[in-house]
């Protein structure tokens, strides 16, 4: 066997000078001219590059007459345990809380927004920052409930407080997505024009929605507005025709969400126009109206059951508003709200209303 070796690595040393001399020149190395063109490309690697011919010898060594037979290895038996997991669902409420802000400092509303995702809550919030004003050093905002004044700009930047808290705490996984409204009111606004608050607080509301997109919170937190429209803080609707005009003017696709009353019905203050004008009747708004008892049920239903044979629309519901605590007995929880309107759509001939499940609670930070 040995000298079988010896004589096939001499024949292919000598094979190989051979090709090497006769068949063609070197292919061109990377050290070599590029612009030399007239040498024509080995049909053999470079000799200089081949291996030595103790390296073939080392390959011609023989193998074992009974090689092992490969094996493949082994599949586990329970292949599918080795996947991840999917990690359980949590049920998502169908309740949301809302809040009557003392403070625009966004460590606050950061603290607030971790507690709701703590209790999974799905839905709109709506965060009250008070009335429209105008600061004394120029600038549109709001008076909050702790009788300071707030820039839209700090009322943004608290919103993006809240939506960081809520993205933060939220299990991993979850299908949680809520819909944050800058809240206002029409009660006596304390502005050079309600037409440019209603302007600044939809360019407010644009901005916001840019922020969460930019910071990639938006996958969680929607941005929207919302105006807790009483006929009795406006009877003429004067202010309020022009704050919504002036929102509708400058949003960019948000909704502004009513979450007033009717204030013992249509026509005792508003008329039934009126009244719908700013609870669908309006280009991008919706209307999450307070029932807080069975009389204000009633009273809303009248309005969809009128706005439906008259204007031929219907009040664009979107859940509904109670407000109070554990220490408050302030009429209606949301769950009994909801049923409460929706018996009194049915008995006003207009069941086939569409109305959301779930809703709104809110309470005083």
């Amino acid at each position: 066997m040995k000298r079988y070796v010896f004589f096939v690595a001499a024949a292919l040393s000598f094979t190989l000078g051979a090709a090497g001399t006769v068949l063609a020149q070197p292919a061109k190395g990377p050290d070599q001219n590029p612009s030399h063109t007239n040498s024509t490309p080995s049909l053999l690697p470079d000799l200089a590059l081949a291996p030595h011919p103790l390296e073939w010898l080392k390959a011609l060594r023989p193998h074992p007459r009974s090689p092992r037979p490969h094996r493949h290895p082994a599949k586990p038996r329970h292949r599918q345990a080795s996947k991840r997991q999917p990690r359980p669902q949590h049920r998502l409420k169908a309740t949301t809380l809302s809040i009557y802000e003392h403070t625009t400092k966004p460590r606050m509303l950061r603290a607030q927004g971790c507690s709701a995702a703590r209790r999974h809550e799905n839905g709109i919030v709506i965060l009250d920052f008070g009335k429209p004003a105008f600061g004394r050093h120029g600038g549109y905002g709001t008076i909050l409930f702790s009788g300071r004044f707030a820039l839209n700009q700090g009322i943004t930047a608290a919103m993006v407080g809240y939506a960081r808290g809520y993205f933060a705490c939220l299990p991993r996984g979850s299908r949680a997505h809520i819909e944050l409204a800058r809240g206002t009111s029409n009660y006596h606004p304390s502005v050079p024009s309600a037409f440019t608050a209603g302007v600044r607080w939809a360019r407010a509301t644009n901005k916001l929605g840019r922020l969460l997109r930019r910071k990639g919170l938006a996958v969680h937190v929607e941005s929207a507005a919302a105006d807790d429209a009483e006929p009795a803080w406006d009877p003429r609707f004067r202010k309020t025709r022009e704050f919504f005009h002036g929102f509708r003017a400058a949003v960019h696709g948000h909704t502004l969400y009513d979450y007033g009353s009717l204030d013992g019905g249509i026509g005792a203050v508003w008329s039934a126009r009126q009244a719908w004008y700013v609870a669908g009747g309006l280009r991008h708004t919706k209307a999450l109206p307070e029932i807080y008892n069975s009389a204000m049920a009633r009273q809303w239903a009248e309005l969809a059951r009128i706005a439906r044979g008259r204007y031929h629309r219907g009040v664009r519901f979107a859940g509904v508003m109670t407000q109070g605590g554990a220490s408050c007995n302030c009429g209606l929880r949301p769950h009994e709200a909801h049923h409460a309107l929706a018996r009194a759509l049915a008995s006003q001939g207009v069941g086939h209303v569409a109305l959301p499940r779930g809703g709104t609670n809110i309470v005083s930070s």
